[in-house]
């Protein structure tokens, strides 16, 4: 065994070890819970936007992105674009030239709109608006990424089991063989609900709900374990659902 795979091989026993620890899980999600209070998520920014993410997923969703090469990441939820600036930056890096972010929300604010489209990657951003279930918008994604590959999709829109399942419904066959549909925000399943004040979702009707409801009725997808292990304060625990078939 070389030392690189030597190194991969202790770091594989580490990480099942480390997600076995039930005290240090348990101690992670409260962590969680108590920086929610605060906003934790709020305090960062990616080229110059709010991405509004732990660091933990930004590094998770690298190593994604740069094991998979995506030559289009569609992302479902923009907000203020600080997710969408990074998987540009991230594709700029890869160096593929016509690689693009097809970035869908159901309505891109002005200033938003203004600050994504006048940034200096803007040229790697399609952005369109309107639910991410619907018919045009599903229609106009599959325009985009036609003949295209790979593709990896990133959900971070409405976080109700309902909409996050019709998500996954309609964009896991885009997915191409050996990439990902990391589903973010599946935490909600583990925080008290007054957490989410004046929201339709919650615990028991999340995006982690949604996912065990797809990984029922889907046997392409699984979730990959290695992230969770390692992770810990993720937002997207069980989120990372890598395409083993098909």
């Amino acid at each position: 065994m070389n030392p690189e795979e030597e190194f991969k091989a202790s770091r594989a026993v580490a990480l099942k070890e480390q997600g076995d620890d039930q005290d240090l899980v348990a101690l992670s999600r409260r962590w969680m819970i108590q920086s929610a209070r605060h906003g934790y998520t709020y305090n960062f920014r990616w080229m110059g936007r709010p991405i509004i993410q732990f660091p933990q997923d930004i590094i998770a969703l690298q190593e994604v992105i740069w094991n998979v090469k995506p030559q289009i990441i569609v992302e479902t939820g923009v907000a203020h674009g600080g997710s969408t600036v990074f998987f540009a930056s991230m594709l700029e890096l890869l160096g593929e030239r016509e690689a693009k972010v097809i970035a869908v929300d159901l309505e891109i604010r002005a200033h938003n709109r203004k600050a994504i489209e006048s940034h200096p990657l803007a040229r790697r951003i399609r952005l369109i608006e309107g639910s991410s279930i619907s018919d045009p918008v599903i229609d106009q994604v599959r325009a985009e990424i036609a003949g295209k590959g790979p593709v990896l999709v990133v959900l971070d829109s409405d976080h109700t089991r309902e909409h996050v399942l019709s998500e996954l419904r309609r964009y896991c066959p885009m997915v191409t063989s050996g990439s990902y549909i990391v589903v973010m925000d599946t935490s909600v399943e583990y925080a008290p609900k007054e957490l989410f004040p004046n929201r339709s979702w919650g615990p028991g009707n999340s995006p982690l709900s949604a996912v065990h409801d797809f990984l029922g009725e889907n046997h392409e997808f699984a979730i990959d374990p290695e992230f969770d292990n390692k992770l810990l304060i993720s937002v997207a625990p069980e989120g990372f659902l890598r395409r083993t078939a098909g």
